[in-house]
Order: structure tokens, then sequence, then C-alpha cells
């Protein structure tokens, strides 16, 4: 149902939403998300994360800066050599030797990693090199014994929950939620794309919607865009949508053919590649760049990545977002006139209107007003303004009428009260 209301979305035209929300904010919501990355993937660096422990860190009311007290508990030997090797592995890939020799361009340096994470856990395993790895420290899907039995895995749904209203309260918080957060991702990964190529938003709610209409009636989780798997498709050279394609198509000919395969690969080596990719989205070079732009797209930046990380994505999201239009705020507020006086000896004073004038702006108007000194001439000139709140002109009307009082005479262009 969730996939219903978000093709039903991309039909209406909602998928230009994101637009809407500032670059500053956008570049935070990355940054948070590579410092997530790299909060999130600790543990398994460490050996720490068990299967119990996995709502510590993603769930249960609990946020990225809670789960670090939780890590220093249990350090596996074998993990941290694991993660230590795949990181140095992966810096030399990338920094080193595919700069200087063709081979290591061709060959991706993740996969270089988790071959050679591979072959240290089984050394391990062997006892030719100290430590070791518990099950838990390697990936760990199902491997099935027979092709019934895999497609035994696969759920159908339960129409007859048709007829509950919590289901439909449900549906429309996964494609709101999923939504928001595909259209952030969107806009995110058109700034990364070194082609600068724009998506289709409306196309990617439609599509979005029917995948997540085929993964509910197999039993699937809801679908969205990963800025994370984004990212690593771009950083390691994907160029066109065929990247996603065989992703997916590769990722179920291994699930199905060499799961026990999979099964070899330490989470450790994982977790080094992914401090990589946090890394490249979370780059101190960025907060400088940032703060060169100025405070005003400095603040919802830090504001937008410290609220990601201490909350969750979307609050964090969310809070950037209020402190960039609260800013847009304060520049409306302080620039909703000129002031200028023309002749001294006449007294005579021009208040230039600016384009637009809503009713946040009525309090400085009245103050500026209130200061006009008695026996003077003012020009107020709206000859360049396109929008005057109702607010406002009840202001100047209210200054026309006791003008005469104060010797003031009040004179008006381009605006009609």
């Amino acid at each position: 149902m969730a996939g219903v209301l978000q093709l039903l979305m991309g039909y209406v035209g909602l998928g230009g939403i994101a637009y809407y929300f500032p670059s500053s904010v956008i570049k935070g919501m990355l940054t948070g998300i590579g410092l997530l990355i790299i909060i999130k993937q600790i543990p398994h660096a460490l050996g720490t994360q068990q299967a119990a422990d996995a709502h510590l860190i993603t769930g249960g009311g609990r946020t990225a800066l809670d789960a670090m007290h939780t890590l220093m508990e249990r350090v596996s030997g074998g993990a941290i050599t694991i993660s230590l090797i795949s990181l140095a592995l992966l810096i030399a890939w990338d920094w080193l030797l595919s700069p200087r020799w063709r081979f290591f361009r061709i060959v991706p340096g993740p996969l270089a990693a988790v071959a050679v994470g591979m072959l240290v856990a089984w050394l391990m395993a062997a006892g030719v090199l100290p430590f070791g790895l518990q099950p838990h420290q390697m990936v760990a899907i199902p491997v099935a014994a027979s092709v019934s039995e895999f497609f035994g895995q696969f759920a159908t749904p339960d129409f007859s929950a048709l007829t509950r209203a919590d289901v439909y309260v449900v549906a429309l918080v996964l494609a709101v939620i999923a939504s928001l957060e595909t259209l952030l991702c969107v806009e995110a990964t058109d700034r990364l794309d070194p082609q600068k190529r724009i998506t289709p938003t409306n196309r990617e709610l439609k599509a979005q919607g029917l995948g997540n209409i085929v993964s509910g009636l197999i039993g699937g989780l809801p679908v969205t865009q990963v800025i994370v798997r984004s990212t690593a498709n771009i950083t390691f050279g994907g160029r066109t949508k065929m990247s996603a394609i065989l992703h997916g198509v590769l990722l179920m000919i291994c699930v199905v053919a060499i799961p026990g395969v999979l099964n070899l690969i330490p989470l450790a080596t994982l977790a080094g590649i992914l401090f990589v990719v946090g890394y490249k989205l979370a780059k101190p070079a960025l907060f400088r760049q940032m703060y060169r732009h100025g405070w005003e797209q400095f603040v919802p930046f830090v504001v937008t990545v410290v609220g990601i990380v201490a909350t969750d994505l979307l609050r964090g999201i969310a809070i950037g977002l209020a402190t960039g239009v609260a800013i847009v705020l304060h520049h409306n507020l302080r620039n909703p006139f000129t002031v200028s006086q023309h002749r001294p000896e006449t007294s005579e004073y021009v208040i230039t209107l600016a384009e637009e004038v809503s009713f946040l702006n009525k309090g400085r108007i009245l103050e500026q007003l209130q200061l006009v000194p008695a026996d003077s001439h003012v020009v107020i000139d709206g000859s360049r303004t396109k929008v005057v709140d109702f607010d406002v002109r009840e202001i100047l009307r209210d200054f026309r009428i006791g003008a005469p009082a104060r010797g003031i005479t009040a004179e008006f262009r381009g605006i009609t009260l």
C-alpha cells in the first residue's frame, strides 16, 4: 500500500519537494550520514557488535551517540586486525596504487579488501595467524538446501489486514518517510554525480512505488534510495543506471548461488570499506568550504550535521531546514525598506519599500515611521513593490491619517491604500 501511495505521489507531481531544501541542508545531510556510517560501523570494526545488540545501534530509542557507550565491552583482536588491514589496503589502493598502475584502477579496491579479509579470516581459523572471529562477526545469509526451501523464504500478504485502520496509517507513514528520504537522497546524489545530471524525481517516485509494491507482495522490506550505495556506486566508477541494475542482478545471483561463500566475509572488512565511504561524505575540507561561504550557509550545515548525529536523519533534516528558514526570515525582517533624505533643507524623506513586504516587516516599518521628525515631508515609494501585505497597508493608512497632527505631509507613489 505504501508503494501504491508513492505511485500516486509520482503521478500527482510531488517529486519536486526536495528542490525547496537549501543546499546547506543537503550537504549537511550528506555529512551527517557520513558520520553515522562511521559511528555505526565502529562496533563491527572492533568486533563488539552482536546480533542481540543491533537495536542498541539503530533503534530502541537509542541514538548513534548513545551506541558509543556500548562499544568497549567485547573488543575482538581478530576483528580489529582485519579492519585495520582492510582500511590500510583501501587507502593504499586509492592514494598510492591506482594513480600509478592501470591494473589497480580496473580492479575495485573494495573487492580486493573483501578477498584479503576472507583470506586473513581463513588463516586465523586455520591457526596460522593469532586471534580469531566468532560467528556473529561474519556475514550471515540464510543458506537454502533446495529450491523449494529458497522460495519458502518469500511471504505473501495477508489481505484480510485491509480491514484494519492501523494498516493504512502505517502505509501512509512509510510512503511519506520513504519518499522524503528518497527525494533528499536524489538531490544529494545529483550533486555527487560527476556529470551533474538531474534525476526526474516524479519518475523516481513512480519506479520506487512499483518496487515497493513488488517487494511487499513477496514479503520484502520497503525500498528507498540509499545514499551509501549511491555514493559507493559513484565513487567506484558507476556512470549509468545499468550499474544499479547489475547491482541487483549480482546480488540475486550471489544470494542464490554462493551464500556459503558470502558468509566467509568478515563484517570487519565491510566496516573498513564503509569507513572510507563515510570519510568521503564527511571530509574535513567540506567544513572549511562551508565556513568560507559565510555563516548563512555554515550554520544550517552544522546544525543539520549535529541534528542527524544526535537524533536521526529526518529530525536532523527538519532542524536544519528550520534553521535555514529562520535565516531567510531574519534577512526578510532586516530589509523591508530603505530610507534616504533627499533635501535636508526641506526635511524630505523617501522611504523605498522592498519588492515584497509581508506582515513580518510591519514592526520595522512602524518603528521607522515613528522616527520621522515633525514638520517633514515623507514620500512612501512603492513603485518597485509587487506585494504589500494587508497589515502593512493598514499601518500606512494609519500613518497617513495621523501625519497632519505631527505636521508631516505624506506622499505615496506607486502604492494604493
